[in-house]
């Protein structure tokens, strides 16, 4: 079970099997004496002794169950449809699936004597593909203009309708007159898998936060992680009295673009979250780019492990990058890097880039390459 507030682990029912049998078998020996009056002594072969242990079986499924059931009453470790009702105590449910969201311009092939519309529920979808958007509402292009913005949205849920950048989306599905071409301006993005249970309990703790008026930093951050189950982490900083800037970051590192951005400024600037006095912007955090350039060498006692030791090594070094690019503000830090990667097997270390760096609140690092050489034997 997961356990992330730093909690310490706890439980509720003992589920040792070995002891709690070894516990059942001593108390029916006390009990209980043999023919010659001695205290019983239940041999592995003797039938009462297997009838306990099986009681003792039942017994350990029970307590399993006991202190399975108890800790799913709290928020550190529930999961699935219990962690949806703890949620529920602070008006939190779970995020459904979204739909990705994008920007289509439609093209005539003249100009029209009259205004041109294009009805709702056009659709459009990438060439070869089998995904498809649809217009949000009608778009009319006036008398005498060649084109026209409209915004679409896919027409299932889920990740697999995001990414498609630019120009990708280019096939009119329902054929219309005096239309020449269409294409999508903006990067699809907003679509979204159910919401997983980490980012639930994250927002459950968080909610609290959210019963503030007053435009606390906390409850910015609340507000604005129920926008998308896609967000990460949020950075919020108020540059002078009166302004709310908010920096959103998505899984991965990755930089939302502006159907995510106005997806985070909706939620946050509505008059029911919004304090009257501030401006909120919702801004996209900046890339701070660092090239990855390391040795490590392995010490000549684990040399038959090397192959298995390299393994883990990268393992390292990528879970490093993951941690690096999974929070605003995270100072680019090689020595946590050189940890890692020790702890994994490797004796020395060498980091030639990046060298410690400080970054800001609304930045985050991100490898712009990566490079990891063996550098192989040393004497311990």
């Amino acid at each position: 079970m997961p356990n992330l507030f730093g909690l310490p682990d706890i439980t509720f029912a003992n589920k040792d099997a070995a002891e709690i049998k070894r516990d059942i078998i001593t108390k029916f020996e006390t009990a209980f004496f043999d023919a010659t009056g001695e205290r019983l002594t239940l041999y592995p072969s003797d039938p009462r002794r297997l009838f306990l242990s099986t009681i003792a079986d039942v017994i350990v499924l029970q307590r399993n169950l006991i202190d399975y059931v108890t800790k799913q009453n709290m928020l550190a470790f529930a999961n699935g449809e219990p962690l949806e009702h703890l949620g529920l105590y602070m008006s939190v449910t779970r995020l459904p699936a979204q739909r990705a969201g994008v920007t289509i311009r439609f093209t005539l092939s003249a100009p029209q004597p009259g205004t041109m519309i294009i009805p709702a529920g056009t659709r459009v979808t990438p060439s070869g593909g089998n995904i498809y958007f649809s217009t949000d509402g009608n778009l009319e292009i006036p008398a005498g203009e060649m084109t026209g913005d409209v915004h679409a949205t896919a027409m299932e849920t889920g990740e697999q309708s995001n990414g498609f950048i630019a120009g990708q989306i280019n096939r009119l599905v329902d054929p219309l007159p005096y239309i020449q071409n269409v294409t999508n301006t903006t990067t699809s993005e907003g679509g979204a898998d159910i919401e997983d249970d980490e980012n639930l309990r994250e927002r459950t703790r968080l909610a609290p936060e959210g019963f503030s008026n007053a435009g606390s930093t906390g409850a910015y951050i609340f507000w604005a992680r129920g926008a998308s189950q896609l967000i990460a982490d949020i950075g919020v900083y108020s540059p002078k009295p009166g302004v709310v800037n908010i920096f959103p970051l998505l899984a991965d590192g990755e930089i939302p673009g502006q159907e995510i951005l106005d997806a985070v400024l909706a939620a946050c600037n509505a008059d029911t979250v919004r304090p009257l006095t501030d401006l909120v912007q919702v801004l996209p955090p900046r890339k701070v780019k660092f090239n990855l350039n390391v040795t490590w060498h392995l010490e000549r006692s684990s040399a038959t492990k090397v192959i298995d030791i390299t393994s883990k090594v990268n393992f390292a070094v990528q879970n490093w990058l993951v941690w690096q690019r999974s929070k605003l503000g995270r100072d680019i830090n090689p020595s946590e890097l050189i940890s890692q990667m020790v702890q994994a097997g490797a004796k020395r270390v060498v980091v030639e880039s990046p060298d410690f760096r400080v970054l800001e609140f609304d930045e985050v690092a991100v490898a712009a390459s990566e490079s990891v050489t063996y550098g192989g034997i040393e004497d311990g």
